[in-house]
């Protein structure tokens, strides 16, 4: 099934920060140093990052949204973003402006699998089940992961033989340690969570999985609840009791971030758009692109 969500991969991120840019091999991996609030103005707009992202936030605070979920990235936070993820800062905090500081490290798919880790093993299950996939280090966790930053740019930076080799070692190391502190999280979040909360956060879950693969084709809420295997009318009254937002209002938010992608990232013509997101006409995509920005398309593109 076709995606029309622009993605980016590794070479588009360094050629937006390359003031940032650290050092990186290839297409496969790079770390960054982002210090300025003008750094973000990408990730202002809803997007999705081709491969996997570890965001360490050294100073200051700010929002993440993550597929229309938002948390609160603070000092000494960890957050590890996976493919297909539609992610946006929302919103950084005035009193961390002047100190905001974090580190990035991207690494391509293809790199991942060459490092012979079953990644989906490893952190799939902790983040679909705890409650906030950011983690906040401390005591070793925060030491060793620190140490392991540092050899990792020392790495990068150095004229050493075999270095994607060496750095690909070091990386299912550092995997093996990030799934570790994760599955500790896990088991304190299940010790203080009922079989029900469990339960319904797993439904919620899997439901917008579903919207994330297919709302630019399928808007309708039977579809979904025939994936799920419940009624829709049980669908959208659990979905609204657990998330605070009916199954409708999932759709139109996803749909929403996908018009808002393809306007800001592509050259795909508003008749094109409408195409892709099975809309029936130009009219109704207006309309319905208005009603939830205040905008028109072509407002909200040259904005």
């Amino acid at each position: 099934m076709e995606q029309p969500f622009q993605y980016f991969d590794i070479n588009r991120l360094k050629g937006l920060f390359p003031g940032e840019f650290i050092a990186g091999i290839d297409n496969d991996f790079f770390i960054a140093d982002f210090r300025y609030d003008r750094t973000l103005k990408m990730f202002r707009y809803p997007c999705r990052f081709d491969g996997y992202m570890v965001i360490f936030c050294l100073k200051g605070n700010f929002c993440l949204d993550i597929n229309l979920k938002e948390f609160e990235v603070s000092e000494n936070s960890l957050v590890i973003n996976i493919p297909g993820n539609i992610i946006r800062v929302s919103d950084i905090k005035k009193d961390g402006l002047s100190n905001f500081r974090f580190l990035m490290i991207a690494v391509s798919k293809e790199f991942i699998q060459s490092t012979r880790i079953d990644f989906n093993k490893l952190f799939n299950e902790s983040m679909s089940v705890l409650e906030d996939p950011c983690i906040k280090l401390k005591g070793d966790s925060l030491r060793i992961c620190g140490k392991y930053l540092d050899l990792a740019t020392d790495l990068l930076t150095s004229d050493l033989p075999s270095k994607k080799e060496s750095t690909a070692s070091m990386l299912s190391s550092i995997l093996y340690l990030l799934g570790s502190i994760w599955s500790k999280n896990l088991s304190s979040a299940k010790e203080s969570t009922t079989a029900n909360s469990t339960r319904s956060k797993m439904v919620l879950d899997h439901f917008l999985r579903l919207v994330t693969e297919y709302h630019s084709t399928e808007r309708n809420v039977a579809f979904y609840a025939s994936k799920l295997g419940l009624t829709p009318k049980y669908l959208s009254k659990f979905i609204k009791n657990v998330s605070g937002r009916s199954a409708p209002e999932w759709i139109d938010a996803f749909v929403i971030l996908e018009a808002k992608n393809l306007l800001k990232y592509s050259d795909t013509s508003i008749k094109q758009i409408v195409y892709k997101l099975n809309f029936s006409n130009q009219s109704v995509f207006y309309k319905f692109f208005k009603s939830h920005t205040g905008m028109t398309p072509s407002e909200y593109r040259e904005s």
